[in-house]
């Protein structure tokens, strides 16, 4: 049988303890189910707004996976359903925005190209005697 501590201060001391940000537990289906997730955001280049949303919505990640687990039998026609269980089981971790946020950019830095395209290097070129912008055809008529 354990001990109870003694004392008021004894009692409280870790009542308010939280786990590290850097501790979570992820096993190898659920790190499936989120890179598939990240892959996806990654592959509709839509990793900037869903970084932004992951840290705007930190201090609510476990509001989000209850409400996960409220409509799970809804979404359970369209995903499968112990994915979905899963990954709001993951949510509910102290650090699994920090998780996601590393693991979109993980995947966004491998996915990204080694070297850029001739379209990108001429719209960001000086030297290429090209102007966008709004004024460019303004400009060509006055100078005629």
């Amino acid at each position: 049988m354990t001990e109870r501590p003694r004392g008021f201060k004894a009692r409280i001391k870790h009542a308010f303890a939280l786990d590290r940000k850097d501790s979570v537990e992820v096993d190898p289906a659920t790190e499936e189910t989120i890179d598939r997730i990240c892959r996806e955001v990654v592959r509709r280049k839509m990793v900037v707004p869903a970084m932004m949303l992951l840290e705007i919505s930190r201090p609510l990640n476990y509001l989000g996976s209850q409400a996960l687990h409220f409509f799970q039998p809804f979404a359970s026609v369209l995903v499968d359903p112990r994915s979905w269980e899963r990954f709001a089981a993951f949510l509910e971790q102290r650090g699994s925005v920090e998780f996601l946020i590393r693991r979109l950019e993980d995947i966004d830095a491998a996915n990204a190209p080694e070297n850029p395209t001739e379209e990108e290097n001429s719209a960001s070129d000086p030297e290429s005697g090209v102007e966008d912008g709004p004024g460019a055809d303004e400009s060509d008529e006055k100078g005629s």
